[in-house]
């Protein structure tokens, strides 16, 4: 080879290693058309596609040419109670899709749906392809569940990643995804194109400290920015809205958003302390949290007191066992649930059978269709994507009415608020750039620079 050859080879763009599609339905908005069809043709694909883009008839009609392709079943695995809604939307569209948790799959079968939990029951060797919705649960890169699912899909020769995550600022969840597509392993992906100050490549070490708390920072290594997203954008799509990728925004328009704070005044000072001062650290906040639990759980239950339906988020099991006691009609979901009673309480407030649900986002906040519900209330982390993916069940395409959201925080937490609102502007800027890139690969994929006919002079020939 020569050396523009041997340089393109050091690029780890994987081929294609999917076909053309054979079905695609009308039901499709053009922009779903192209990202589907290109997800086919790539075979391993990741699509981030924003809340209510989407992504459960784009996954659907994936998995259906998969199987008409092969004329094997495809598996699409999806957090609690998505099951439910992802075999709703495919008798809508006439796609056959059947709900299975015990890994016993029906007689001609095409497409099988159930939840992570239930992973376990299934064998690959069942499947030609799986769909991994709401795929930022591979994030947790030193997670049994993250090590199960790869070692899954490890089998499969079509596979297809589905997220809504702002996940660009998360360097952890492309890495791990890749991994699972069969790309560059996570590891394998810092070495090559990121560094950090120590020179150290363990990223349990790296990416945190002792306490929780960010201790090192990576950094592309020189001029790797740009190959570091071209190669992200050979294997994903990633869209906020159709405009992304050349398309009207026409149809999909977001309500207003209101954002609301409120600051809860502590009965009780700490001790030593005159005034209430900001919390300083996760010590000194989860202190500060602990101690104002009756007086933000009593804010909470007076702002939903008029609601015709609300959602409220906690963190701690006191939290949401109060906010049982002091909203009558409120229904708690909590990790002592079942699997079953988690889906069945779901299921209910996603049908509008109950006015008030608790829970906590990491139970209930990824991948539900909740646009019945216009109020939410958050008790604030310092996880950025918790937030954004508590917000989104409400507040998303395909909501019709204007979305409030009331933020309910002691006077001590107002750095966490501060902290959530940088990471909302970095998540922005690099969604941004990702999109710049990825409408840069396309372009590149679109445009054949030769076009002129080669003329051999006549003394060659």
């Amino acid at each position: 080879m020569d050396y523009s050859e041997f340089l393109a080879s050091k690029a780890q763009f994987g081929g294609d290693a999917g076909f053309a599609p054979i079905w695609m339905p009308d039901f499709l908005f053009d922009f779903q058309r192209d990202l589907v069809t290109w997800a086919l043709r790539r075979g391993r694909a990741m699509i981030s596609a924003d809340c209510g883009l989407g992504k459960t008839p784009m996954q659907l009609t994936w998995a259906e040419n998969v199987v008409r392709k092969t004329g094997r079943p495809v598996l699409i695995a999806t957090p609690l109670a998505v099951s439910y809604q992802t075999v709703r939307e495919a008798e809508k569209f006439g796609i056959d899709a059947r709900r299975v948790h015990d890994g016993a799959e029906p007689a001609n079968a095409h497409i099988v749906v159930t939840n992570y939990e239930q992973l376990r029951h299934f064998s690959p060797d069942h499947f030609s392809g799986m769909v991994c919705d709401e795929s930022s649960i591979l994030k947790n890169f030193d997670g049994a569940r993250k090590a199960e699912i790869t070692e899954f899909l490890r089998a499969l020769p079509y596979r297809l990643l589905c997220t809504a995550t702002a996940a660009p600022n998360d360097y952890i969840e492309l890495g791990t995804s890749s991994e699972a597509l069969g790309e560059l392993g996570f590891m394998d992906m810092l070495a090559r194109f990121f560094k950090n100050d120590q020179n150290t490549a363990n990223p349990r070490i790296a990416w945190r400290g002792h306490g929780g708390e960010e201790r090192m920072k990576w950094r592309f290594r020189g001029h790797a920015e740009e190959p570091f997203w071209r190669w992200v954008c050979s294997w994903a799509r990633a869209v906020r809205r159709p405009s992304d990728l050349g398309y009207d925004d026409g149809r999909f328009v977001l309500p207003p958003l209101e954002e609301v704070e409120h600051a809860v005044a502590a009965r009780t000072k700490r001790d030593g302390c005159l005034f209430d001062l900001p919390a300083v650290g996760l010590a000194e906040q989860r202190e500060e949290r602990r101690r104002t639990i009756v007086e933000r759980c009593e804010m909470v239950a007076e702002l939903t007191y008029k609601s015709d339906q609300a959602l409220v988020w906690c963190h701690l099991n006191p939290e949401g066992d109060l906010l049982a006691e002091l909203i009558p009609d409120a229904v708690q979901v909590s990790g002592s649930n079942s699997d079953d009673e988690k889906e069945e309480a779901l299921k209910a407030f996603a049908d509008g059978d109950l006015r008030v649900l608790i829970t906590k986002p990491k139970i209930g906040a990824w991948g539900l269709n909740l646009q019945r519900c216009a109020h939410v209330t958050f008790f604030p982390s310092h996880s950025y994507e918790q937030y954004y993916q508590g917000v989104r069940r409400c507040w998303r395409f395909g909501q019709t009415r204007p979305v409030r959201v009331e933020v309910v925080a002691s006077e001590g937490e107002r750095g966490i608020m501060k902290n959530l609102r940088r990471k909302a502007s970095q998540a922005d800027r690099m969604f941004s750039s990702l999109v710049s890139h990825m409408n840069d690969a396309l372009r590149i994929e679109r445009v054949n620079p030769f076009t002129k006919t080669t003329e051999v002079p006549t003394w060659l020939s």
